[in-house]
């Protein structure tokens, strides 16, 4: 038996004038699941998440969310969700405790229920210790700590978190997300945006965005083998940059037939139809570069080179009278 859908989104669109922000997308999240939004800013993720709390009415198309019309009913389905904006919406010379007591107040809770949920919001936040501490005064994780148990104090059974971890250190990311873990493992589902491709790896299902346009949507492990174009090849050498500019010549040469070369951390990531035949020529064009090769392998694509390549894919298909050197280009 399938799953229940918790949000339905039919053939969603948004114009701003002439601006298309949100492109005819559908798509639709199961209950229990942490489903990602994956995109660059200004994708028209935040767009998308507005129309389904129903702060922002779309242009066309439907939305159903915990079996509610959001065009109708927003107010009846608002009381059942919880949202974690990307803009920064504690009140910051209140304490913790107290912007809790307040999150707690507006969604409806009172007296003894306001008590245990926000001791619950607090125990789950890790901030039992810090709940008397001035908002202003915490460190950049304790505040996200602190938005995600208001946008939770009143126990919702779907929580929006739109780039909860933007300009949050590493450390503060991975403990983040091991709160959300938590909030699944109770049941709670998860509509998560980010730019961060490596956040995308612990969602349950992605949906690519780009340009307002849905372009591919599965598990990280089915993105990845189902819709990477060519095979991936790590290059490391003494000179990553020089690497990058000394293929991109040997490609728009004809040396190299070549999907994508670009940056990624210390190495280089090289897209190729046939990662066998490229390797010699890689080799080739480097030692003509000067350029000192370390080590070169096959690797298994990253959900950063599968969003790349299907934002590639999409621009050719729009403009297929462009040649193949358009698409070796910088991340």
């Amino acid at each position: 038996m399938r799953p229940e859908a918790v949000i339905v989104v039919d053939d969603l669109v948004k114009r701003f004038g002439d601006f298309t922000a949100v492109n005819h997308i559908s798509f639709t999240v199961a209950r229990g699941e942490i489903f990602g939004f994956l995109g660059p800013n200004g994708a028209g993720k935040t767009t998308t998440i507005r129309m389904l709390l129903g702060l922002l009415q779309p242009t066309s198309g439907q939305v159903s969310v915990l079996g509610r019309d959001v065009s109708s009913e927003h107010k009846a389905m608002q009381a059942r969700v919880g949202y974690m904006s990307q803009a920064f919406t504690l009140y910051p010379d209140l304490t913790a405790e107290e912007n809790l007591s307040f999150y707690g107040q507006v969604y409806g809770l009172r007296a003894q229920e306001l008590q245990r949920r926000k001791w619950a919001a607090l125990e789950m936040a890790g901030l039992v210790g810090h709940e008397r501490e001035l908002t202003v005064r915490l460190s950049g994780g304790w505040r996200q700590r602190l938005a995600l148990g208001c946008a939770i104090v009143h126990s919702p059974e779907l929580v929006f978190l739109d780039e909860p971890t933007a300009g949050v250190d590493p450390v503060s990311r991975r403990s983040f997300w091991q709160l959300i873990y938590d909030l699944v493992r109770q049941g709670t589902t998860v509509f998560v945006t980010t730019h961060y491709m490596d956040e995308a790896e612990h969602c349950q299902r992605v949906g690519f965005i780009a340009d307002g346009a849905l372009l591919e949507m599965g598990s990280p492990d089915e993105l990845k083998a189902k819709r990477m174009r060519g095979q991936v090849l790590e290059v490391v050498s003494a000179d990553a940059e020089g690497t990058v500019r000394a293929l991109r010549q040997a490609h728009a040469a004809g040396m190299l037939e070549l999907d994508e070369v670009a940056l990624y951390g210390a190495q280089v990531h090289v897209v190729s139809p046939n990662a066998d035949q490229s390797k010699v020529l890689i080799a080739s064009a480097l030692a003509d570069a000067g350029i000192a090769l370390s080590s070169m392998q096959r690797v298994a694509p990253s959900l950063e080179d599968v969003f790349i390549s299907s934002v590639r894919q999409t621009e050719q298909d729009l403009t297929p009278e462009c040649g193949s050197e358009a698409a070796v280009d910088e991340r």
